[in-house]
């Protein structure tokens, strides 16, 4: 932890921050994502149709 000293001899506590990842463009749009993305669509639709077969 990084310590500062301020007016008046009070400490002040930085906690450390995690280095910063850079994520390319490919990484994002891999089969996993993909497969995740249509997997979710086609549960929302399928509840859909069963709210509209309830009803």
């Amino acid at each position: 932890m990084q310590v500062t000293t301020e007016d008046g001899g009070r400490l002040n506590a930085f906690a450390k921050e995690p280095r910063m990842e850079v994520v390319s463009e490919e990484t994002s749009r891999s089969n996993g994502s993909r497969l995740m993305i249509i997997g979710g669509s086609v549960l929302v639709v399928a509840l859909m149709a069963v709210t509209v077969a309830i009803s």
